[in-house]
C-alpha cells in the first residue's frame, strides 16, 4: 500500500538526514543504528477546540497506549559518537500512539479520538555515556524536534471524520538507559524513553483540536555499530 502524501514527504527528509549523520567525517567516529520496542503509556491530558459546527469542547482525557496492538509501538535511532568525548548526536524517530479510553469517549461524546497510526515523534538528540561497568554502558540524553500525528477524530455521531497525517507541533524527548556489549558490532539495551509534544490539529470540514501529550516507555532494543 503506498504511503499517504504527507508521510512520503516526511520520509523524503528523514532518511537523507539519517544517511548524512552516518557519512564518515573522521576516522575516530563511531556510528550506531538502534531499533527498539517496549511498553508505552501516556499521562492523562486535556483536549480542547471547536467542531465542524463551531461548537467548543474542552475536557480531560485518559489515554491508552496499547503498545502491542497493530500498528505496534517502535523506535529507530541513528547516532554518531566521537572516541574523543563521551557525547553523541543523531536522530530518533518513535512511533508512539494514544487512544482515548472508553469512559472519555462516553463523557465527551466523541465516537473517535486517537492518534494510532502514530503520534510520530522525530527529534535531534544529544546523548552522553558514563564510565562503563564491565560490558555495561550507562547513558542518558535529550532531544528536540516535532510531532507528526496521524489524526483520527470524530467529534459527534454522524459528523465528519478526520483521518490524515498532520504537522502537530514541537516535541521534546528525555531518555536514560544501559547497553550491554555482545561483541564489537552488536549491543543490547534497555531504557526509559519519554516524549512531550504539543499538538494542533485541523479537523475535516472545519474545526480545530489541541492537546499536549506526555508519553512514557520502557524499551528493549538492539544496536549495530560500525
Amino acid at each position: 500500500m503506498p504511503l499517504p502524501p504527507k508521510r512520503r514527504r516526511i520520509s523524503r527528509y528523514m532518511w537523507p538526514a539519517i544517511f548524512a549523520i552516518m557519512m564518515p567525517a573522521e576516522s575516530s567516529a563511531e556510528n550506531v543504528i538502534s531499533i527498539y520496542s517496549g511498553v508505552q503509556s501516556a499521562m492523562p491530558g486535556r483536549v480542547l477546540g471547536t467542531d465542524d459546527l463551531g461548537s467548543p469542547f474542552d475536557f480531560n482525557v485518559d489515554w491508552l497506549g496499547r503498545s502491542f496492538e497493530m500498528p505496534p509501538y517502535y523506535g529507530i535511532r541513528a547516532m554518531r559518537w566521537s572516541e574523543n568525548t563521551p557525547w553523541g548526536f543523531g536522530l530518533e524517530f518513535t512511533h508512539t500512539k494514544v487512544y482515548a479510553d472508553p469512559a472519555t469517549l462516553v463523557s465527551s461524546g466523541f465516537p473517535i479520538l486517537e492518534f494510532t497510526d502514530g503520534l510520530n515523534i522525530l527529534t535531534f538528540n544529544g546523548l552522553r555515556k558514563f564510565e562503563p561497568i564491565g560490558r555495561l554502558q550507562p547513558y542518558f540524553g535529550a532531544g528536540i524536534g516535532i510531532s507528526v500525528p496521524h489524526v483520527e477524530v470524530q467529534t459527534r455521531a454522524g459528523g465528519p471524520v478526520t483521518f490524515e497525517y498532520q504537522f502537530g507541533g514541537p516535541a521534546i524527548r528525555a531518555l536514560a538507559g544501559v547497553e550491554y556489549e555482545l561483541n564489537d558490532n552488536w549491543l543490547l539495551f534497555g531504557e526509559y524513553n519519554a516524549t512531550y509534544s504539543s499538538n494542533e490539529a485541523e479537523l475535516t470540514d472545519g474545526g480545530t483540536l489541541s492537546t499536549d501529550i506526555l508519553t512514557q516507555a520502557l524499551n528493549l532494543g538492539a544496536s549495530f555499530r560500525f
